[in-house]
């Protein structure tokens, strides 16, 4: 067993970022859920639904990414795969939920399928920015 000391570990994010990081997810998959909705039904509500949960992700995630990119030039020089890994997940999703915005902008029947397919990606990339973000190292001992 190798005690590595709890100084040379990088820290897990700070509360406040875990709460900024709470919103992109429930907010882009939101509107994941109604631009399906919207393929179902051709309802403009639900076009509309989408659009405000995608601006929503978008206000959330810049915070996030904000606080990504300063948690990137603090990190330790020995630890920054993670945070890199991290910026670059939350960026992507940042970009793709932007354009994703501009699509929503389009009349409610120009946004598909496009809107839908971006909506998907937008939703994973979140995801994976959650996960990289609140999966936390152990502090202590590692077996």
């Amino acid at each position: 067993m190798v005690a590595i000391p709890a100084s040379s570990l990088p820290r897990p994010i700070h509360p406040l970022h875990a709460i900024l990081l709470a919103f992109p997810l429930p907010l882009f998959l939101g509107a994941l859920v109604s631009d399906l909705a919207y393929r179902a039904t051709f309802h403009v509500q639900w076009a509309n639904f989408s659009s405000w949960l995608i601006a929503g992700g978008l206000l959330a995630g810049s915070f996030a990414l904000l606080w990504a990119l300063i948690n990137l030039f603090r990190s330790h020089s020995g630890y920054r795969r993670r945070p890199v890994a991290y910026f670059i997940v939350l960026l992507a999703m940042w970009v793709l939920g932007f354009i994703n915005a501009l699509v929503h902008a389009k009349d409610a029947w120009a946004t598909m399928p496009e809107g839908l397919y971006l909506s998907v990606i937008t939703a994973i990339l979140a995801l994976v920015a959650a996960w990289i973000g609140y999966s936390g190292f152990r502090t202590g001992e590692v077996e």
